[in-house]
């Protein structure tokens, strides 16, 4: 997925200047594709540009509202379509997880506990968000819902996972790797 086909799918429903778009994406998108101020509007200049949206009205301080034109439309059509995502690989909790090793054993488990109250918290939140919504405004918000759904799912998921990696290392691990603290001499 790509930042121009999330804004192309965002002025599906309704034209929007870049705050409105960067608003929408911080309590829609941003749990599933973050991005930053500079990073719409640099691409909301570039859609621009190759005629995807356009500008239909300029406000006070340079504000410009964007709509979709047919050539947007059928992008975003195309690429929901045609296009089959693969998940980007990149974990950094499953990184360091990898490397846990190196820390003494109970630091590597809190460092699990830890990650495990932060996706307890993010459940939180998700929840919460989820619950002081009305999701059956339009199709946009049905589909959020859906999206919302699965940020809370994954976030059990974590939890459950991190807590069950814990109990793991708790109940022994293999030996220390050599140089590290705590790893016999090598003789």
């Amino acid at each position: 997925m790509s930042l121009r086909h999330a804004l192309l799918g965002l002025l599906v429903f309704r034209p929007g200047s870049g705050y409105d778009l960067l608003k929408m994406f911080n309590t829609s998108l941003g749990y599933v594709w973050p991005a930053k101020q500079s990073q719409i509007y640099g691409e909301l200049t570039k859609l621009d540009a190759t005629g995807l949206i356009k500008v239909t009205d300029e406000g006070p301080r340079g504000r410009k509202q964007y709509s979709l034109t047919s050539e947007g439309r059928e992008e975003a059509r195309r690429w929901l379509a045609e296009t089959e995502e693969h998940r980007p690989q990149r974990n950094p909790m499953l990184l360091q997880t990898f490397f846990l090793g190196l820390l003494p054993r109970e630091d590597a488990v809190d460092r699990l506990l830890r990650h495990a109250d932060s996706m307890a918290k993010e459940y939180d939140e998700l929840v919460a968000l989820r619950d002081s919504e009305d999701w059956d405004k339009d199709a946009l918000t049905e589909c959020g819902r859906l999206v919302l759904e699965h940020g809370i799912r994954q976030r059990v998921l974590e939890q459950e996972w991190a807590r069950w990696a814990a109990e793991r290392l708790r109940e022994g691990r293999p030996a220390e790797p050599a140089g590290s603290p705590g790893a016999p001499d090598p003789d």
